[in-house]
């Protein structure tokens, strides 16, 4: 191996060693950055080698950063986990929480039901799998193992259903890797459509299935009460002003009324006048969420910075290259080429979060994936309907990731806030049969590109 190539693996394994010692993410992928540029720079002085970096490479850090800072889309980030904080403390899911109850309760895992579908408003609302869990672990744990529910059935259903935020749009994640692969967030967000709907579908059948093969797993409630014309617009009541924000977020997009950071800003101020509508905007309401967005946003940002040094010494050894030529070089066909990298991605998944593969691996493989020459149906309307396709691969990829043990992160978020006697071998259990609906799923995109293409391509259409 060249001392280019012996750098580049040596950075990756020294980034994912120092990753279990807790340091923060954004000093490690900052510091093995800035370490292996002097690595490279002392070995062309001592060694006689030619990597081509010195340290006016890492100055170009500084450029890249105001790039970031100066990135209108990343405006986007901070305004929709403003609104997904302020969901959460606006009692809209509570409300949804009741008159879901009340409308499925003569059905058999009516409130396994309940869970997902408030998990998929949820998801099109905050678009963060942490906050998701959580609320969703706090409301129904408790109601469904008082109704007799099984453990397994009820984690499994909390857990797979809170983490459909990665995906559903408005997702936090699709605007990033929109970023990083100069893609329009609008396809994005218009492909994550069919999808989404697709897995909380797998999610209802299975469970409608499972309460007729095993009934004592999913018991009816003893105060079972008929559906009435009250029950029913209870329902339209609670679900009502939320669409709205959706379709005031998704649709001022797909309309092409308004750029994603400005549909940002409208489902911000939705989620503000939701709150207010349930009596629960206050000041300190507003400075919690405020407080909890600054830190998120701190946290993205730090390591967008940290990865851009990371990526910019990868690529100045020639990382790109190296990395294309080795999966290029892979005994595969194409579609056996990308599997191989939807199994890196899944695997990466257990120690990485969702950011740092998105801002390091997804612009590495990129290139990969143009080059492959696969011919997806754009409809002749989206300007890159392979990539699209691909990242919703990928981001199906690293949601199955979030659910599978033994460190699917999702299972951690859940583990934190359920009772006593719910052991993590438990939700282990419960997430399996969601694993492979996630997987079958993955299956269907696979097979069936036009479950992501479609959808964008006749909204474009018009």
């Amino acid at each position: 191996m060249e001392i280019n190539e012996i750098l580049i693996v040596a950075m990756f394994v020294t980034f994912i060693l120092l990753l279990f010692t807790g340091l923060p993410v954004a000093w490690v992928l900052a510091g093995v950055g800035i370490l292996f540029a002097f690595i490279a720079y002392q070995s062309d002085i001592h060694l006689d080698t030619i990597t081509g970096i010195d340290f006016v490479s890492v100055g170009l850090v500084v450029d890249r950063t105001y790039k970031i800072m100066d990135n209108w889309i990343l405006v986007a980030l901070p305004m929709f986990i403003f609104m997904g904080n302020l969901l959460d403390k606006s009692g809209v899911a509570e409300k949804l929480m009741k008159s879901f109850q009340e409308l499925f309760g003569n059905v058999r895992g009516g409130l396994a039901i309940t869970v997902v579908l408030i998990g998929i408003i949820l998801a099109a609302s905050t678009g963060i799998v942490g906050a998701s869990v959580v609320l969703l672990g706090v409301m129904s744990l408790p109601a469904m193992l008082n109704q007799g529910y099984s453990k397994t059935v009820t984690v499994g259903t909390v857990a797979s259903s809170g983490t459909l935020g990665i995906l559903i749009p408005p997702s936090i994640m699709l605007v990033i890797m929109a970023d990083q692969l100069a893609l329009s967030v609008g396809d994005l967000f218009m492909g994550a459509v069919f999808p989404g709907l697709i897995l909380g579908v797998l999610y209802i059948v299975y469970i409608l299935g499972w309460g007729i093969i095993k009934p004592d797993s999913m018991p009816l409630a003893k105060d079972v009460k008929p559906v009435t014309r009250t029950v029913c617009w209870n329902v339209v009541k609670a679900v009502t002003p939320t669409l709205a924000m959706i379709l005031a977020v998704l649709g001022s997009i797909f309309a092409g009324i308004a750029t994603p950071t400005e549909a940002s800003a409208v489902g911000a101020a939705a989620a503000m006048a939701l709150a207010w509508q349930n009596g629960r905007l206050s000041i300190k309401v507003i400075q919690e969420c405020l407080r909890d967005t600054l830190n998120v946003s701190g946290y993205i940002f730090a390591i967008f910075i940290g990865a851009t040094m990371f990526a910019l010494v990868l690529r100045e050894l020639g990382g790109d290259e190296y990395i294309e030529s080795l999966l290029t070089s892979l005994p595969f066909g194409p579609y056996g080429i990308i599997l191989f990298i939807l199994f890196i991605v899944f695997l990466l998944g257990f120690i990485l979060d969702w950011i740092e593969i998105t801002l390091i691996i997804l612009p590495l493989v990129a290139p990969v994936i143009s080059a492959l020459e696969i011919a997806i149906n754009g409809y002749g309307v989206l300007d890159n309907p392979t990539m699209v396709w691909f990242v919703m691969l990928v981001a199906l990829t690293l949601q199955t990731s979030f659910l599978t043990p033994p460190v699917g992160f999702s299972l951690f978020y859940l583990k934190g806030v359920c009772p006593p006697g719910v052991t993590l071998g438990t939700i282990y259990k419960g997430v399996m049969p969601f694993i492979l609906l996630q997987l079958t799923a993955l299956a269907l995109l696979i097979a069936f590109p036009a479950l992501v293409n479609w959808f964008p391509a006749v909204v474009y259409g018009q």
